[in-house]
């Protein structure tokens, strides 16, 4: 019973007072009688307390969060009472990639030269972000490392299509839900270097009383070439497998292979770039969450380690009109996945109140379409269009 409920039931007892003591009077008759009257009002008591605790249990109105609410309880928590790691799960991935996003942002600055412009937001519904995005660089072109905090409410349609994969979310006409993730992607200068794309996020739907009911991590980290070298490649995949191997031998493999088919431009017949590891769904029938979020604190840190010497090896490398003309192609390549198959993308242009900005922050400064165009035979951009279309095991 909720403190509410409680005080209500006293509120519903009678109050009686308190009888004045009399000396016990032997058994008779008339003891019997008074005995009687004593059990007839003590039952009456009870009739009418039982009577006042129903009320309370049928008429009382459950304590119900909606999205509003409970985000306003999480900002009040992290400012009293901070996060450690008895907190919820939301909190503490989002004081992570806070800190994530950071430190990257940090590395990139001092590589690049320029500073990136960071944008704060709030979403009217609870959440907001961090944009941070650097245009126009000595090194990169554009570059965005972007954190979303989302609470809101889903509607049945999009209940039943997650039911699919996670068969505990309930099946009520709406559910509360917070969805959070740090998105990643740089796009160099020099063709010689490669785009890269990261993307970690923890999404939880919620009961009515504000408590967890649901919930899955996802992520991952994958390179995209316009000129390929094989050892970037191998040396991108082995420090991806070297922080799955911590965790499970059987992550690299299975994600890296989900990573070839997710990233695929269908309708091209060949994938967005060589790869890397993606995943979705990580909910309890794969682990727990204090494990599943120590692989994806690995995953993460495992960025840094698996893309600067790349970039740095490429950065200043010499190259013609003709191979920058050659990178703007297969970056529109890139924008067709991100527009026409990515399901993160989708997902966030249907959020009501989405950041649109921040979304679309993946998409290249400048890119083109080239009508039939195609690579010379035996030439490097055929080299790298024949891998595209049949992934390579790089580890």
């Amino acid at each position: 019973m909720s403190k509410r409920q409680f005080g209500q039931f006293v509120l519903l007892r009678p109050r009686f007072p308190k009888a004045s003591f009399r000396p016990r009077r032997p058994f008779t008759a008339g003891a019997n009688r008074s005995n009687n009257s004593r059990w007839v009002n003590r039952a009456a008591i009870a009739a009418v307390t039982l009577s006042g605790l129903v009320y309370a249990m049928t008429c009382q109105k459950p304590v119900k969060f909606d999205a509003r609410s409970l985000a306003d309880l999480d900002e009040r928590t992290k400012r009293e009472k901070g996060v450690d790691e008895n907190s919820p799960m939301r909190l503490r991935m989002e004081q992570f990639i806070r800190e994530q996003q950071k430190a990257i942002v940090f590395e990139l600055e001092k590589l690049d030269g320029k500073s990136f412009r960071e944008d704060t937001w709030t979403r009217e519904k609870g959440g907001g972000g961090v944009s941070c995005v650097l245009q126009e660089g000595n090194v990169f072109e554009k570059a965005g490392v972007n954190i979303s905090v989302v609470y809101g409410t889903l509607p049945k349609p999009a209940i039943s299509k997650m039911r699919v994969h996670h068969k505990n979310l309930s099946e009520a006409d709406e559910v509360d839900f917070y969805a959070l993730g740090l998105s990643m992607v740089l796009h160099p200068y020099n063709p010689m270097a490669p785009t890269v794309h990261l993307n970690y996020r923890y999404f939880e739907t919620m009961r009515p009383d504000g408590t967890s009911q649901a919930w899955w991590f996802g992520g991952g980290s994958d390179l995209t070439p316009s000129y390929l070298f094989d050892e970037d490649a191998v040396h991108f995949h082995k420090t991806l497998k070297e922080a799955c191997d911590k965790h499970n031998k059987d992550y690299y493999p299975r994600f890296k292979k989900w990573c070839d088919e997710y990233f695929s431009n269908v309708h091209r017949g060949e994938s967005r770039g060589v790869g890397g590891i993606f995943f979705d769904d990580l909910d309890e029938t794969v682990a727990d969450a204090d494990n599943t979020f120590a692989f994806i604190q690995d995953c993460l840190k495992s960025f840094l380690p698996s893309y600067m010497p790349i970039i740095q090896r490429r950065k200043d490398m010499p190259f013609t009109a003709k191979e920058k003309e050659w990178q703007q192609v297969r970056r529109g390549r890139y924008v067709e996945f991100n527009l026409v198959h990515d399901r993160g993308t989708a997902f966030g242009l249907n959020v009501p109140g989405s950041r649109v900005e921040s979304i679309l922050m993946s998409l290249p400064l400048t890119a083109s379409w080239r009508y039939m165009y195609e690579p010379e035979p035996r030439s490097r951009e055929q080299r790298l269009v024949e891998v595209l279309k049949t992934p390579k095991e790089w580890v």
